[in-house]
């Protein structure tokens, strides 16, 4: 049976454990470092990407990160791409104004192109009023305040064309006019147009951006790199410091080459501090800030996938293990996981191994922390898929628990005296507190349960407790295991590890 090690060590405990559990950790951590490397590694990074999207970042510094990866020649073309593209659907009107600026530069964008003239220049409004939109709005003010100059150019489909009075008087008459054919004419007779107030207006608000986002993608690249405009550089640092950090890495980190990744995380590490004030076990981004501060020490990225596998992607890591068309390195992984366990087994307290911990490395200590604490989930998630699988390990681990179906009245101590329990201890928790947790459980969508369930291959189970470790009761269900299983397997890795860092 799993054993969780919530008991208080005993004072006579022999660490020469150390000598057995520790190298066979590290040859575990070698057998998950091969998987999450090799076949696995594109979904290793992916991993990765989104526990970084987590982290809390100044928007100071999440621009000067992403500044000087995009500054330096040779210029990441990937990267560049996607954040013009994010600016392109997030903010397009602080493209569209830089564009404004050089609306001249679009009569190329419409020569020769019908589609183009025909989607920007068309949308004159139906109603009888003058509400036009985009490039008909240009077009109808400009011949108005033009009209002795232009208004010849304007082409009708009709026998006849319209006069200007007559225009005003019936805005809908413009719905007649043969945009293809009179935007050729202002090409070639009314160079005016394109560098005229009314055209950049129609561009401010960026949605010509979508007509054709290689073409824009194109010359925005141009502006920033060949031209090195100011004005566009300073809308993507306006950009860079307003969107947020976890919308920024999680658009743009999947476009990063390996080696820019790396680059990227060591920029990032500048800015922690490798101390831990606080481990928070509902934060994944708690232990990566520190191991960031250190990531320059590291000999390559290997060790951070290995890192995050563990301690963020516990269940994904299952379903890789057992995956059938996996080679044979997850069968010596299982092995080593069946000697970790026995070796456990016969162990009376998990202090045992901090001992040595108190010698490594930082990241060396949350490397096997985060060995131990995967080594707990893989072995609940094999041994606990039966509700009394469940209450054997409460039982055995200490655990004070009522089954949370029991109706009984409740007393001030949360159950009333009448009530069976199932361990000696009493659990205290107010019927404020379970309910909330009862209502929140509810709102869990069902098919989110259902695709845990497949994840980890275990049967559908109804049944809920109450459990109590130290005076403090919490309503948990096995249903609910993909919370369950990562508050248990981290709180026991952060309780200690906080002591195996700071003794």
């Amino acid at each position: 049976m799993v054993k969780l090690f919530l008991s208080q060590p005993r004072q006579n405990d022999s660490g020469t454990i150390d000598q057995v559990i520790l190298p066979l950790l590290n040859k575990l951590g070698s057998h998950i470092r091969s998987l999450v490397t090799g076949g696995a590694r594109s979904e290793a990074r992916l991993w990765l990407c989104t526990a970084l999207s987590t982290i809390s970042i100044s928007p100071r510094r999440q621009l000067n990160v992403f500044m000087r990866l995009l500054r330096p020649k040779p210029r990441k073309m990937q990267l560049v791409s996607q954040l013009l593209q994010m600016m392109f659907d997030k903010s397009p009107r602080k493209l569209g104004s830089v564009l404004a600026k050089r609306s001249f530069l679009l009569e190329k964008f419409f020569q020769g192109n019908p589609k183009r003239m025909l989607q920007w220049f068309s949308e004159f409004a139906f109603d009888g009023g003058s509400d036009h939109k985009r490039g008909a709005r240009a077009l109808a003010q400009f011949a108005f305040a033009n009209r002795d100059i232009c208004w010849e150019e304007l082409e009708w489909r009709g026998k006849h064309g319209q006069s200007p009075a007559v225009v005003a008087t019936k805005p809908h008459y413009l719905l007649d006019l043969d945009i293809q054919r009179t935007i050729e004419n202002f090409l070639d007779n009314v160079p005016d147009f394109w560098s005229s107030n009314e055209f950049a207006a129609s561009l401010k608000d960026g949605q010509i951006l979508s007509l054709d986002t290689k073409f824009f993608l194109d010359l925005f690249l141009r502006f920033m790199y060949e031209d090195d405009m100011n004005d566009v550089w300073d809308a993507v640092e306006e950009f860079l410091t307003e969107e947020s950090f976890s919308s920024l890495t999680q658009h743009l980190l999947i476009t990063l080459e390996e080696p820019e990744l790396c680059q990227f995380l060591e920029l990032l590490g500048n800015y922690f501090s490798p101390s831990i004030d606080t481990w928070d076990t509902s934060c994944s981004s708690c232990w990566l800030g520190a191991v960031l501060s250190r990531y320059a020490d590291m000999e390559s990225i290997d060790e951070l996938l290995l890192l995050n596998s563990i301690i963020n992607q516990g269940r994904q890591l299952l379903r890789l293990v057992r995956d059938e068309n996996v080679n044979d390195e997850g069968e010596m992984l299982k092995e080593t996981m069946a000697e970790i366990c026995r070796v456990l087994e016969n162990s009376s307290s998990i202090s045992l191994v901090p001992k040595d911990l108190l010698k490594m490395k930082h990241v060396g200590v949350i490397r096997i922390l985060g060995l131990l604490s995967w080594t707990i989930h893989f072995r609940l998630s094999e041994e606990c898929q039966t509700p009394d699988s469940w209450e054997f390990l409460f039982k055995e681990n200490g655990i004070e628990f009522r089954r949370s179906s029991d109706h009984s009245l409740l007393s001030h101590y949360g159950f009333s005296e009448e009530s069976e329990s199932d361990s000696d201890g009493k659990s205290h928790v107010s019927n404020k507190r379970h309910k909330r947790r009862k209502n929140k459980r509810k709102k869990k969508k069902k098919s989110a349960i259902d695709d845990d369930d497949e994840l980890l291959g275990l049967h559908r189970i109804s049944r809920s407790w109450l459990l109590s470790t130290d005076g403090f009761s919490a309503t948990w269900t096995s249903i609910h295991h993909r919370t369950s299983y990562e508050l248990i397997f981290k709180s026991i890795v952060f309780e200690i590890s906080t002591v195996a860092i700071y003794a």
